[in-house]
């Protein structure tokens, strides 16, 4: 297990990694300044690739379905982590503090589901 956590937060690593190299290549006069208005516009930016997420399901029920195109889920699903990578960096989040913060959230998660949450 301990090795599997390693391999993953080297992953993260890599992942962050390659956000801040991005991050680098960004117009700053494009990017607000304030570290607070930062993580807002990246929350905005979150919720909308969600909303581009859920576009590429069927969840009109209304409406005929369509084949659910994976390719295109999944592209939306790695904008999302870019922006959210970008907001865990402007938090100082490390891929460590990812996983510790993730376990604890995670117990906090599985007693609420214990206790008929």
């Amino acid at each position: 297990m301990a090795q599997e956590i390693s391999k993953g937060v080297d992953r993260l690593e890599t992942i962050f990694g390659l956000q801040r190299g991005l991050s680098e290549m960004m117009k700053p006069d494009r990017y607000p300044r304030d570290s607070e208005k930062r993580v807002s516009a990246l929350s905005t930016a979150i919720m909308h690739e969600a909303v581009e997420l859920q576009r590429t399901t069927n969840w009109k029920w209304w409406k005929t379905p369509t084949e659910f195109n994976k390719v295109e889920a999944r592209e939306e699903l790695i904008d999302i982590w870019h922006f959210v990578v970008q907001a865990s960096l402007e938090l100082d989040l490390s891929p460590d503090d990812i996983v510790k913060e993730y376990k604890r959230k995670n117990e906090i998660n599985r007693e609420r589901q214990r206790n008929g949450y």
